[in-house]
């Protein structure tokens, strides 16, 4: 058995008869439960193009939205090759109404933004 203080800023400081390792297992098996219930947000990615078809485009918003459900966030890749690079306004239309269709379930976390040829944008689920 051990004296363990309690709360040593009370006013007189409290003091316990215990055994410390007992006391110390107990804490560490409360920390990995904690660890263990505690939801992991994972970021899963959707890659298109700027000139993606309808029925592609409605495959991948119905991966999104399972994705939302799950309690993940997305990050939508727009990838652009050869001579679309000088239409970045197709592929800024085309994040803007993916961000329409999705606002009542998500908020856009980070703006779309260009880093080379990919034009990137993340979305967190409400």
């Amino acid at each position: 058995m051990d004296l363990v203080e309690i709360s040593p800023n009370q006013t007189p400081p409290v003091c316990k008869i215990t055994d410390l390792g007992k006391m110390k297992y107990q804490s560490q098996k409360k920390a990995a439960e904690a660890r263990k219930k505690q939801k992991t947000i994972e970021i899963k990615e959707i890659k298109m193009r700027p000139n993606i078809d309808t029925h592609d485009y409605d495959v991948k918003m119905r991966a999104v939205r399972r994705f939302f459900d799950e309690g993940d966030k997305v990050k939508l890749t727009l990838r652009f090759r050869g001579r679309e690079m000088a239409h970045m306004e197709l592929g800024m239309k085309l994040l803007n109404r993916v961000r329409e269709e999705v606002a009542e379930i998500a908020k856009v976390e980070a703006e779309p933004k260009l880093e080379g040829r990919q034009m990137m944008m993340v979305l967190a689920p409400r």
